[in-house]
């Protein structure tokens, strides 16, 4: 254990690194995959549940909590380690992503955003100042900057403005954080698709000053090629001692494609979200659990896995109770998708350590390729 936040790289294989984040509520290993916990709870899951599929850090977001139950009561009742029983660290948003999803209900200035709260239509500003506030509430092991995500398609013009503004709202974060030994304040990366921006951007946070670094604003429409257009020359930007976080990514081969290209870091509501939908992500590719063909078939889901969903049920039975809307089949296959994130990160990491990495993704690929095989 560490009383500082700080990151040790272990090896490297191409561009993929491969290393462990120290902070002092436990080691965080990277090539990391952070499931969201939204409101408190990563949907479906109990704690000790998400830890058994080799979670080491989990994802909190400051618009949610800070409208329910509110920060100031989160911090009254112990932080929001204790309030959700995960004792492990904790990454918090800036609450910027969500703001800019409430395009109709929000105003933006240079001071920050005053929006209306899609509850129950509460007036609140969200500023720099404000989301560092509240994170500190929260009690945060990792707290992002505040800042502004433009949906794209966007003009250069519109994204520039945006990204300038980013950085000034990332100095104001820099100084309302202060000094907090053992919690960490990550930069965000933003402009968009354009190499000149990214760059600009990255040159402003580094001149700043973050304990890590997150590239910002893809994954917002953009589409994967040109996701990791972006992705081969922007982790490029940041410092090579420090961890650098995709956001909001993504689905396997988005993971596997971001880690070939130097990103520590990932988090995404999709492997909870498809559990809930009868999704289930597996080595061949994604299966659909409501799909009849699965009505008969005696099999586990994936022969390989070794979660409870694939060691104790049949693809019969997630289809049955999916069907009948029983809660224990979102429970499932909602376990089942994040052991197999999980499970993918290990590989990478290994796979990262031992120089293997191209043979690894060849197989990833050469697997997903054949699709899920019917019953023989």
């Amino acid at each position: 254990m560490t009383e500082r936040f700080g990151f040790t790289l272990k090896a490297t294989d191409g561009k993929a690194r491969t290393g462990v984040i120290h902070t002092p509520r436990g080691e965080i290993r990277t090539p990391a995959f952070m499931p969201v916990g939204t409101a408190a709870t990563v949907k479906a899951m109990l704690p000790g549940s998400v830890r058994e599929t080799g979670a080491d850090i989990l994802l909190g977001n400051t618009y949610h909590l800070m409208l329910r139950p509110g920060a100031e009561r989160i911090a009254r009742l112990g932080g929001l380690h204790r309030f959700m029983n995960w004792e492990r660290p904790i990454l918090t948003d800036s609450g910027g992503f969500q703001v800019m999803s409430l395009a109709s209900l929000r105003k933006l200035t240079e001071e920050g955003v005053r929006f209306s709260s899609h509850i129950d239509g509460s007036k609140h500003m969200l500023s720099p100042e404000r989301s560092m506030e509240i994170q500190k509430l929260l009690g945060s092991d990792i707290v992002m900057c505040f800042d502004e995500c433009p949906a794209l398609p966007a003009t250069d013009e519109v994204v520039a403005k945006s990204m300038r503004l980013s950085m000034r709202w990332a100095q104001r974060s820099r100084d309302a954080f202060g000094d907090r030994p053992g919690h960490a304040l990550f930069g965000i990366m933003q402009g968009g698709v354009t190499r000149d921006l990214r760059e600009e951007s990255a040159k402003a946070l580094v001149e700043i000053g973050f304990d890590g670094y997150a590239v910002g604003g893809l994954a917002v429409g953009e589409g994967q090629e040109a996701m990791f257009d972006v992705l081969d020359y922007a982790p490029g930007f940041l410092p090579e001692d420090k961890p650098r976080y995709l956001m909001g990514v993504g689905k396997p081969d988005d993971i596997v494609g971001a880690v070939e290209r130097g990103i520590d870091m990932m988090d995404c509501v999709l492997p909870s979200r498809s559990g809930r939908t009868g999704q289930a992500w597996t080595r061949r590719g994604q299966v659909n659990l409501r799909n009849a063909r699965h009505q008969d078939d005696p099999r586990p889901l994936d022969e390989d896995c070794t979660c409870p969903a694939c060691r104790g049920y049949s693809r019969a039975y997630l289809h049955h109770v999916l069907r009948a809307q029983e809660i224990i089949a979102s429970m499932l296959l909602t376990w089942h998708n994040l052991h197999y994130y999980q499970e993918l990160m290990q590989g990478l990491r290994d796979a990262i350590a031992e120089g293997r990495l191209a043979a690894f993704v060849a197989g990833f690929h050469a697997q997903r390729a054949g699709g899920d095989i019917g019953p023989l």
